[in-house]
């Protein structure tokens, strides 16, 4: 199963939060008391959050945390890329050269491919559609399209 941490989700609840707030920055309690998520874990991700560039902070009395950018310049491959690094489906995915059966593997390009496609696809949705600031739906067309490809080249190697 592909799925994301819940230190990631949360990281993502907390960005949605600080995209929808009708004030320009917001302490991290403020944070904790809107997403629900426990101070600790809050003030844990946004220094995450803040190391990546996501966010920006002030300090002092009227301090606080605000996003480092638009909603829409953040895509959710930023996101998991602040939390859990580039995404790979496969070793061979993540860089050339380390899985010991690259060279004689007849998979390995279909599992490239799909990542590609994932990660083109996660580049192309934004902070502010996660944060529902947009009408329009998410639609993931390379996604869609490479997925359709893959699968006619698989079947026709069978």
């Amino acid at each position: 199963m592909i799925r994301i941490s819940r230190m990631t989700d949360y990281a993502t609840v907390i960005l949605a939060a600080l995209a929808r707030s009708p004030v320009p920055q917001m302490t991290a309690a403020a944070v904790a008391a809107r997403t629900r998520i426990a101070p600790p874990t809050v003030s844990k991700l946004l220094k995450q959050l803040h190391r990546a560039g996501l966010v920006a902070s002030t300090r002092g009395l009227r301090g606080g945390y605000q996003l480092a950018r638009r909603a829409d310049s953040i895509s959710a491959a930023a996101i998991l890329d602040a939390l859990e690094g580039p995404l790979a489906l496969t070793e061979c995915a993540s860089s050339p050269g380390q899985c010991d059966i690259e060279g004689h593997c007849r998979v390995s390009r279909a599992w490239q491919s799909v990542s590609g496609a994932i990660r083109r696809s996660l580049q192309d949705v934004t902070l502010a559609q996660l944060a529902g600031l947009e009408n329009e739906p998410v639609h993931l067309p390379i996604l869609e399209r490479e997925v359709k490809i893959i699968g006619t080249r698989t079947r026709g190697a069978s």
